[in-house]
């Protein structure tokens, strides 16, 4: 109990504020964790499935790719935890709505218009949702907080895709996503009790001049485009063979639930990664974040090298250790050196830039597998990934960021 109860009284969970879009926020995550097995292996059991997953997860990011810019100008103008309160609300509806149609056996064209609304309101939430953390807790505690959730997202996923695979085996995926939806709802209601200044806009500008000050922000300072452009090209490479081939191969060798587990697994990983970064200082926090994010590289390749299933395992905890290295380094970089009232703008080009091929992974993920082989874009996709994430780090400059320099940002870096 006295552990416990110092958690409360020191760090980010001592404030009240960030412990409600904490409590909120997890609750999310843990339904969310179990959407994307359920997802697949019920639209891989329908007509034309195998051919409709791709072009469903892309109509679900291209939206959010689209409105990206205009979601982190608006996070900057607009109270940040009403903005989350109200995507929370709308994602419930939506996948409320998948849920009705997979558990109803109901055409699956119908998910696309369900996914490109979930994608809308996800362009609005992720760059208020990066944007609210130095809002509700200290800049000192930035990391901590950013950790924080880090292991409430891995703990996430390592229960979710070994529960959704479980349900998908047992009594079809669509409960899973149901679990989604209500996970929604009880998230907006904790983001009820957040409550933070609004971002009135004092200087009279347009959300056109206002995109125009984040862009110039954005693009002058190199360490910050140069990671988001590695990752316009990682993340497509990453989506497509592990989101969309990876169930395909996985359905066609050792099945749902050993896929569920392997996720699982990997979240394991992310998970022991987030508690030690509560601990573990970054003194070169940009280094860290390309070299750890390389190590996602391997289980794809590992994948279509048709490794056997505990190999692939053991590649997936790796993976997810060093993903949650990277995101954390990433974000509190960021959060750290962007002054709060261009953080969202800011945010939302660097997603931008990251998501915008997404779309493009997904849906040619299929048609490259049917050209060369499942198995052999995968172990392409996994060897090209790791080069990527390496090539910024040839940048002196980029590699040698240190907190300190981050800290007291300035223009050209």
């Amino acid at each position: 109990m006295p552990m416990k109860m110092s958690l409360f009284k020191s760090g980010a969970l001592s404030s009240s504020q960030f412990r409600w879009f904490y409590g909120g926020r997890t609750i999310s995550l843990f339904g969310s964790a179990m959407t994307p097995v359920a997802l697949a292996f019920a639209v891989l059991e329908t007509r034309h499935g195998q051919d409709l997953l791709g072009g469903i997860l892309a109509s679900e990011i291209l939206p959010m790719v689209l409105l990206l810019l205009i979601g982190g100008s608006v996070a900057d103008r607009m109270r940040r935890d009403r903005l989350i309160q109200i995507s929370n609300l709308g994602s419930g509806l939506s996948q409320t709505g998948m849920a009705a149609i997979v558990l109803t056996g109901a055409s699956p064209y119908w998910l696309f218009p369900l996914a490109i609304v979930d994608g809308g309101l996800g362009a609005f939430a992720s760059p208020a949702m990066r944007g609210i953390i130095p809002e509700i807790v200290d800049r000192g505690m930035i990391k901590e907080a950013n950790s924080l959730q880090n292991a409430a997202r891995s703990t996430a996923r390592v229960v979710g895709p070994a529960v959704a695979g479980l349900l998908v085996a047992g009594v079809g995926g669509g409960w899973g996503i149901a679990i989604d939806a209500l996970s929604f709802f009880l998230a907006a209601a904790c983001m009820s009790r957040v409550h933070i200044p609004s971002h009135a806009v004092v200087d009279g500008n347009s959300m056109l001049q206002q995109m125009r000050e984040g862009w110039s922000y954005f693009r002058s300072r190199r360490w910050i485009w140069s990671i988001t452009a590695a990752f316009t090209l990682m993340n497509p490479i990453q989506m497509g063979v592990w989101q969309v081939l990876g169930p395909v191969i996985a359905r066609h060798s050792f099945g749902s639930v050993g896929w569920g587990i392997t996720l699982s697994l990997k979240a394991v990983g992310l998970l022991v990664a987030s508690l030690a970064m509560l601990r573990v200082p970054l003194r070169r926090p940009i280094r860290a974040t390309m070299l750890a994010i390389a190590f996602s590289g391997i289980p794809m390749i590992v994948l279509g090298q048709g490794s056997a299933l505990p190999v692939l395992m053991m590649a997936a905890l790796l993976a997810g250790g060093g993903s949650t290295v990277s995101g954390i380094a990433w974000d509190t970089s960021l959060q750290q050196a962007v002054p709060t009232k261009l953080l969202s703008r800011v945010c939302a080009f660097d997603d931008f830039g990251s998501y915008i091929l997404i779309p493009l992974g997904e849906i040619l993920a299929v048609p490259l597998g049917d050209l060369f082989g499942n198995r052999a874009v995968a172990t392409f996709g996994g060897i090209a990934f790791i080069v990527i994430a390496l090539l910024p780090l040839l940048d002196r400059s980029v590699r040698q960021m240190t907190a300190e320099n981050i800290g007291h940002d300035s223009p050209g870096r």
